[in-house]
């Protein structure tokens, strides 16, 4: 692209990014003038542990005010996710109060789902943007060190007794636990991930989807490298089907019959899907590649620079 040499360039780029910032739906591009980003971290985590991504935002946006909510921190993180849900709205609700404009809310792995869940059953939200990053949002099935931390000595295959019962969904990592290969005991006694994604028929569906349907973008980051999240399509709601094949989001029933509203999100082509490979799971935080190409530049850099291309070349 060659970009011609002109005494108005400085004033035009700075009318293209006027223009630019309202028109985005992700983060604006004019000092001073960003929405907060709202951090919710994993299992067995903490707020500390993504320090390097609020630095990441802060050096790419300055001024952006960021937020690691610290909650349910390392072992606490097992606590069971609708008591996890409450815990977090009632810690994020004074931020969106305080950002008339909206915010983002950029959530890491089970905390992934913890927003899901938040998003529905909140009906004042004003979240503009959730980035979902390595989240088993269509659910878990895989023999993974997390799970061994969990039970041990436990493989995948005989999870689901431990995880269906009333004991089990004591456990958050049972709330999302969904075995292919034992589906009705997920759907009636799995009391979060089925509900939350309306696989599970309740009087609350159209509420949810409604409140769902609020923010403005989704953006989903996983890659086949993660080591975790299992099958890694479920940070993008894909997930086994009995045979242990995946099926993409699109095929999924709940997509097909837009149960919680990501069909009309995607039709209103405001899903982004970023695919990042060669990164851990425990890395993906961390990794300023993933931040670039993912989170902070990606889809509006594109915009922008076509932008620049169409009216300064």
């Amino acid at each position: 692209m060659n970009i011609r040499a002109s005494p108005l360039l400085p004033v035009l780029l700075l009318l293209l990014l006027k223009e630019f910032s309202t028109a985005s739906n992700n983060f604006s591009y004019i000092p001073g003038n960003y929405k907060p980003v709202i951090v919710v971290h994993g299992i067995f985590s903490a707020a500390e542990y993504l320090q390097n991504l609020s630095h990441y935002i802060t050096t790419a946006h300055p001024g952006t005010q960021v937020e690691v909510i610290d909650l349910y921190d390392y072992a606490l993180s097992l606590t069971p996710l609708w008591v996890q849900v409450e815990g977090f709205k009632k810690a994020i609700d004074p931020i969106m109060q305080q950002a008339p404009d909206g915010v983002h809310l950029l959530c890491y792995s089970q905390g992934g789902v913890i927003c899901r869940a938040l998003l529905s059953t909140s009906p004042n939200h004003n979240v503009n943007t959730f980035i979902s990053l390595s989240a088993p949002l269509a659910g878990q099935y895989g023999d993974t060190e997390y799970l061994n931390a969990v039970f041990p000595d436990k493989t995948k295959d005989v999870v689901f007794a431990a995880c269906y019962n009333i004991v089990g969904q004591n456990i958050s990592i049972c709330n999302y636990w969904n075995d292919p290969h034992h589906r009705s005991l997920y759907l009636n006694n799995n009391k979060f991930l089925p509900v939350l994604n309306g696989e599970t028929p309740h009087n609350q569906m159209q509420a949810w989807r409604e409140n769902f349907l609020r923010i403005k973008n989704l953006v989903l980051i996983g890659g086949p490298d993660d080591g975790v999240i299992t099958p890694w399509q479920s940070s993008h709601f894909g997930f086994y089907d009995n045979n242990e094949n995946v099926v993409e989001m699109k095929d999924q029933e709940y997509y097909e019959n837009d149960t919680f509203g990501l069909k009309t999100l995607d039709t209103r082509e405001n899903v982004s899907v970023c695919v990042q490979s060669g990164v851990k799971h425990l890395d993906l935080p961390n990794n300023y590649t993933v931040f670039m190409n993912c989170i902070g530049w990606t889809r509006n850099y594109t915009v922008f620079m076509n932008c620049i291309e169409k009216w300064l070349t």
